[in-house]
């Protein structure tokens, strides 16, 4: 979340008369994220959240995410639920961007989690892909296997800038995953996005997903691999085995993987470390200086990268069978 567009109140309350929320009491930007301007606003009724859609997101993708975020919620997950409008739509516009009203989820992303937060996790995540059953919009991966090496070729003449060899290294990896990432695995909607930041939890419970805005149709165990990534390393940058043994538990008591599952999670975890070592790349070399948006270190992801390319089994994660 973050602010990238000002509104004035007037023109909020003229955008808030479009629907049944009562009388706006105050509202404030919310700084944290990257993709879109997301505001807190206290009503008379409930809080909610009120998000400006900038144009790194393409207008076409949002009935997509919309409509997956009410399908999940009616499906029974915690999760924000869009707002209709009197006339029954859930988009409008406000300060030449598309917006939406999103209900309030109670909770706070944890900056040091545990085993048993990332058992919720796991959970969670399963709990998301059954609800996601039936959903028929659908909206490919853009930054899956196929969307990998054009990211790559838009780095690649400067990544040896970041770290020598790169040059040499990521497209012999990009070969690799391309003879060998798994087909014909069970699909449907992922999030593809579960990093700590985008779950919230009130005490040791999980309140609620939240940031739908990278979901899309692709392999189920892969958004598992995502959270692998996002979860289980320490600061150190080595494997917390407890915590991957909590988080794929987690899961597999909500959605068993399948032994094709189980045995493509060490290349699933590798694509995943890849992909967003890929985009910190694209960032740490083209996002200027003095941006609003904090680069991140895209080594963080090699390291993981190259950790994955050492593990012959998913038992290594923590799997038990």
């Amino acid at each position: 979340m973050a602010v990238y567009t000002d509104i004035s109140e007037d023109d909020l309350r003229q955008f808030l008369a479009a629907y049944d929320v009562g009388e706006l009491l105050s509202y404030k930007g919310i700084a944290e994220g990257v993709e879109n301007s997301n505001f807190l606003l206290h009503t008379s009724k409930d809080p909610l959240i009120l998000t400006l859609y900038e144009k790194r997101v393409d207008r076409n993708d949002l009935p997509f995410f919309l409509g997956l975020m009410h399908h999940l919620y009616e499906g029974g997950l915690n999760c924000p639920l869009p707002l209709p409008r009197k006339d029954g739509e859930l988009l409008g516009e406000l300060s030449g961007r598309p917006a939406a009203l999103i209900s309030f989820l109670e909770g706070m992303w944890l900056r040091k989690p545990e085993a048993r937060h990332c058992r919720e996790v796991g959970r969670a995540l399963a709990e998301m892909h059954v609800a996601g059953e039936g959903f028929e919009i659908r909206r490919e991966n853009a930054l899956s296997l196929s969307g990998w090496r054009p990211l790559w070729e838009k780095s690649a003449a400067r990544a040896d800038e970041v770290e020598e060899g790169l040059g040499a290294e990521i497209p012999a990896e990009l070969d690799d995953l391309e003879a060998n990432w798994p087909k014909d695995l069970p699909t449907g909607v992922i999030h593809a996005d579960l990093f700590q930041d985008n779950v919230f939890f009130l005490g040791d419970r999980l309140s609620g997903l939240i940031d739908f805005y990278f979901a899309c149709n692709d392999l189920l165990v892969y958004d598992v691999a995502i959270c692998l990534n996002a979860w289980c390393f320490e600061k150190d940058g080595s494997f917390n085995v407890t915590k991957g043994m909590a988080l794929l538990q987690g899961y597999e008591s909500v959605r068993p993987l399948s032994d094709a599952e189980a045995a493509a999670l060490p290349i699933l975890a590798r694509g995943s470390a890849l992909r967003f070592f890929l985009t910190r790349l694209y960032d740490w070399l083209t996002t200027p200086a003095g941006a609003l948006v904090v680069k991140k270190d895209p080594l963080e992801y090699l390291k993981k990268l190259r950790f994955h390319r050492q593990i012959r089994s998913a038992a290594e994660y923590g799997l038990t069978r």
